[in-house]
């Protein structure tokens, strides 16, 4: 570590559970972060902030003007623009130290499994069933931890995934695929813009603390957030031992 990220992560390096070793830890990660929206604009802000040595952005949209209320990472003169290379160029400015690789697609098959198999962690800043069930089957397969988040309207949750435990539930534990969901998308229900950020940074957190390894993280508990009462429960999730994902790995 050279002076001038001495300077840039002391506050992270007088932290005694993170120190030299845990930010070293942090900058040589590489994290895939699936979905720059209002998710992933918070969390790669902080993971970026906090100098994670390569981020993988992934996300096939471009800006929309309805876009620019709650997702960050994106400026009114991005609108039309790639979410990728509106987002690259804001972290790029936050931290040029960092390198960021954009990619303009929906990351499914063996490009996801490539994705999974490169990253030390992955986050899941997705809005949609499908794509949580795919990066949830791709990381139990790979051993890599799963840090999951949603939003909608008022409501927030926050789940770690961590198949290196023989203990943790995988995301098809907590919410089984092929079961009668309701698919509820920001375009229809609508999303309080702080919510985003709050469930975002509860991410970001959670993936610095499993890569600098301290404290414990959300493995194994559900963290629920009522945006209206500014509320928080914490629920235990149990892993499945008929879990059609995880059980067979």
């Amino acid at each position: 570590m050279n002076d001038n990220q001495l300077l840039r992560y002391s506050r992270h390096i007088l932290l005694p559970e993170i120190g030299i070793e845990g930010q070293e830890r942090i900058n040589a990660a590489r994290v895939l972060i699936i979905g720059a929206g209002g998710l992933g604009s918070p969390a790669a802000y902080y993971l970026a902030s906090a100098g994670v040595g390569t981020m993988v952005l992934a996300d096939p949209d471009t800006v929309d003007l309805t876009n620019l209320q709650r997702q960050i990472l994106h400026r009114n003169d991005a609108v039309g623009e790639p979410k990728i290379s509106s987002g690259a160029r804001t972290l790029a400015a936050l931290n040029p130290e960092i390198q960021i690789v954009p990619l303009q697609s929906r990351l499914e098959g063996e490009a996801l499994a490539r994705e999974v198999a490169g990253a030390d962690l992955v986050l899941d800043c997705s809005d949609n069933f499908a794509t949580r069930h795919a990066v949830n089957r791709t990381c139990v397969s790979a051993r890599k931890p799963l840090v999951s988040g949603a939003a909608i309207r008022f409501d927030g949750q926050v789940a770690v995934f961590d198949p290196r435990r023989g203990d943790a539930p995988c995301y098809h534990c907590l919410f089984p695929e092929g079961e009668d969901a309701e698919e509820v998308r920001c375009a229809t229900m609508g999303v309080f813009a702080p919510l985003t950020g709050i469930i975002g940074s509860v991410q970001a957190a959670e993936a610095l603390k499993l890569i600098a390894d301290c404290g414990t993280s959300l493995a194994g508990r559900l963290l629920l957030l009522d945006g209206l009462a500014m509320e928080w429960r914490s629920l235990r999730v149990p892993r499945d031992p008929a879990c059609a994902v995880c059980a067979r790995e």
